[in-house]
């Protein structure tokens, strides 16, 4: 069984509006709306959950899963940070749950490509990760923001979700690093100090996270090539 962790509990504080982002509307219709329904409507995702904010819940059962007639979707609550709130919702996968996809609920881009290669490679090779070549030169700075380091660009991927792990694995990352009190930037850093290689997967460059204002007008467009 395959099942999906989408994680829509985030502030949004970098949207300036008085809505959480993953409500926002492309179109007429929310962001978490569509990201909910590229797992949905996919055959080989058997399970999903969503992991909200508390206050946000009822919200949710009525103008999303209400709405839009997802059936059988669970919620967890949200934590303080988000590996609390993934890790939340991974306790609410059955227990023959054979793999796991971590998704960002506010990066409704994703394609039901990416979502298969995503679970085959993840078959094969444990751990997966989504992301893009970087396109611009990257530097390193210091606290004065100083330059110090000019990484070679070719070796420098952008990371996307969704993140695909043998379940069981990333069970052991979590609890591992919950264990020692370690907090990663993402699922994959847990995997990685644990000793597993983690593959990236060549995503692509329409898979945004809507972040800020400027993320929704390029959402709308991306939008238009989808039709």
């Amino acid at each position: 069984m395959n099942g999906v962790v989408i994680v829509a509990a985030g502030s949004g504080s970098r949207m300036k509006m008085n809505i959480n982002k993953q409500f926002i509307k492309l179109n007429n219709k929310e962001i978490i709306a569509y990201t909910i329904e590229k797992f949905y409507k996919h055959k080989n995702i058997q399970e999903i959950v969503v992991v909200l904010k508390e206050d946000e819940i009822n919200f949710f059962k009525n103008e999303i899963l209400n709405k839009y007639g997802f059936n059988n979707v669970k919620i967890a609550f949200g934590g303080n940070e988000r590996q609390d709130s993934v890790y939340n919702g991974l306790k609410l996968l059955g227990s023959d749950c054979d793999i796991v996809l971590i998704h960002d609920g506010a990066r409704p881009f994703v394609t039901k490509k990416i979502i298969d290669k995503s679970i085959e490679e993840a078959k094969k090779h444990k751990a997966i990760v989504v992301g893009v070549p970087v396109k611009d030169t990257i530097k390193v700075i210091n606290g004065e923001n100083e330059i110090i380091d000019t990484p070679e660009r070719s070796k420098l991927w952008a990371v996307q979700t969704p993140q695909t792990f043998e379940y069981n694995m990333l069970i052991k990352a979590y609890e591992n690093a919950f264990n020692d009190g370690f907090y990663g930037t993402d699922d994959a850093m847990l995997v990685e100090r644990i000793g597993y290689k983690v593959k990236m997967l060549e995503g692509s460059y329409n898979n945004i996270k809507i972040t800020t204002p400027e993320d929704v007008n390029i959402g709308v467009q991306i939008l238009k090539t989808e039709d």
